[in-house]
């Protein structure tokens, strides 16, 4: 089975999330994509400010009429920081069976350096790095970290990056929304509409639950 991974901290999940998983799991092909909310991430302190519960009670919401969507709290039971290397690693174990597909945005990609045992990761799944409009192929290379290029080839045939490991990098053109979480937050804050931004079962659940009414 082939098995996208979608992490973030989802605050809030939002219509851009959703495409971006929908775009990859009709272009690879992938039977399943889970999403996976960040319970404690290394680098956004301020999620503490709104519970994993409700981020991950959103992220339920936004995916539930997707048959071939999931959610999973795996981060929050396994406790300790979120790092993706992880959660690979439980899934690997948890699915050995299944191929992974793990999407990225190209922000994340280009920092992939600066991750816990960035190396390990590509050696338990496929890298799916969905780029910004007009980026090329030559853009991941770039982005590899310089102490595992001889890592990689080049596959100009399926444009891809080969690792000895047998996983992939892939490009995923990028999705054309210009969403983020942190502005739906200020437009909560400041009294605007969010509609069309998210789902609409998440709109109802911000207003209902009142959050983002003092967002940063």
């Amino acid at each position: 089975m082939k098995t996208g991974i979608l992490g973030g901290t989802f605050n809030p999940i939002h219509n851009a999330h959703l495409r971006i998983a929908e775009e990859a799991r009709d272009l690879f092909q992938l039977d399943r994509v889970i999403f996976i909310p960040a319970a404690t991430p290394p680098h956004k302190p301020q999620v503490g400010e709104l519970s994993f519960a409700s981020r991950l009670e959103m992220v339920r919401l936004a995916v539930a009429d997707n048959p071939h969507f999931e959610v999973s709290d795996m981060e929050a039971v396994r406790g300790g920081r979120s790092y993706s290397v992880d959660t690979l690693r439980q899934l690997h174990a948890e699915r050995p069976q299944d191929e992974l597909f793990f999407i990225v945005g190209a922000d994340s990609f280009n920092d992939i350096a600066n991750w816990h045992e960035y190396e390990t990761i590509f050696t338990l799944c496929n890298i799916i790095s969905v780029q910004r409009p007009g980026s090329t192929i030559s853009s991941l290379t770039q982005a590899l970290p310089v102490a595992i290029t001889d890592e990689f080839c080049y596959d100009s045939s399926a444009k891809r990056l080969n690792h000895s490991s047998g996983h992939c990098v892939y490009a995923l053109d990028g999705v054309l929304l210009d969403i983020s979480s942190s502005h739906i937050r200020q437009l909560v804050k400041a009294g605007r509409s969010i509609r069309y931004l998210l789902p609409e079962a998440v709109e109802h659940y911000i207003k209902e639950q009142g959050l983002y009414v003092d967002a940063r």
